[in-house]
């Protein structure tokens, strides 16, 4: 949920020279803002994600100090706490309005404004990002990681400084998030303040728990899930969401490793080794 604020201060669209947010037509008329948009696109994504990367540290560094409950409250009323920011702070975010504009520019002869070009580039991104995420679950790092989420106390007797780990990850996952923010941003054209609220983090929690959290595959599988039910289930009742909450308390209760976890038991029940 950290990405969006940093799209919004960040972006080519978002302010002036002297720091203010003017309105739809003035963004437009203003020749210093016609300045702002001619930087390419992918310069702010990466900005974004390296302000993202600062604030996740200093964010990090006072959630991470509490575990269990008080963890969980810590992270709800910052995600509140930004959404507050992000919806009443009108003359630099746009408000319940949000930010719209946006231009994703071209690369090369290649405009990204068609759906297929955009497509395919946040394809080819994507795969980056989890071939790069992949080789670090594999590597001493990630070993280190597992050992800690497994047992955190025998991670700690054996001389790793667990909290900086901790804090690692924590910034990796915010960057990645961050970026896929700046993504989302530039495919609507639009950044709103919707994308940092409580429902929509608690969205994000129950895809990765129901896919399955120590999978790789988890998240990709549970948000697809997320979509068919959503387009699906919500064609026969307007109260579809009650029961995509029920099916998310069902997975907490009776299958914590989510729906890869229950391809697992499956599979070696069908194909015993």
């Amino acid at each position: 949920p950290w990405c969006d604020p940093c799209e919004r201060f960040f972006n080519p669209n978002t302010l002036n020279a002297d720091g203010t947010c003017p309105s739809c037509g003035e963004r437009l008329a203003d020749p210093q803002q016609r300045g702002w948009r001619s930087v390419p696109w992918h310069f702010w994504l990466l900005l974004a994600a390296v302000v993202v990367a600062i604030v996740s540290t200093f964010v990090g560094i006072v959630i991470l100090r509490r575990r269990g409950v008080y963890f969980s409250l810590l992270t709800l009323a910052l995600s509140a706490l930004t959404y507050t920011i992000a919806f009443r702070w009108t003359a630099v975010t746009g408000g319940e309005d949000g930010l719209g504009g946006l231009k994703r520019g071209s690369i090369g002869p290649f405009s990204l404004d068609s759906a297929l070009n955009y497509y395919i580039v946040v394809s080819v991104i994507s795969l980056g990002v989890l071939y790069v995420l992949l080789r670090l679950v594999r590597s001493p790092f990630g070993h280190v990681l597992m050992a800690i989420r497994e047992n955190q106390l025998r991670a700690t007797f054996q001389g790793y400084p667990v909290e900086r780990y901790k804090l690692g990850v924590f910034v990796i996952s915010a960057v990645v998030t961050g970026f896929a923010g700046g993504l989302i941003g530039f495919q609507n054209y639009l950044v709103s303040a919707e994308a940092v609220s409580v429902p929509f983090s608690g969205e994000l929690l129950a895809i990765v728990v129901i896919g399955g959290m120590r999978s790789m595959l988890g998240p990709a599988i549970g948000a697809l899930f997320f979509i068919l039910f959503r387009e699906l289930f919500s064609i026969w009742t307007p109260n579809w969401l009650l029961w995509f909450g029920l099916i998310f308390v069902a997975f907490v209760l009776y299958s914590p490793g989510g729906l890869v976890g229950i391809w697992a038991t499956l599979s070696k029940r069908w194909w015993p080794a």
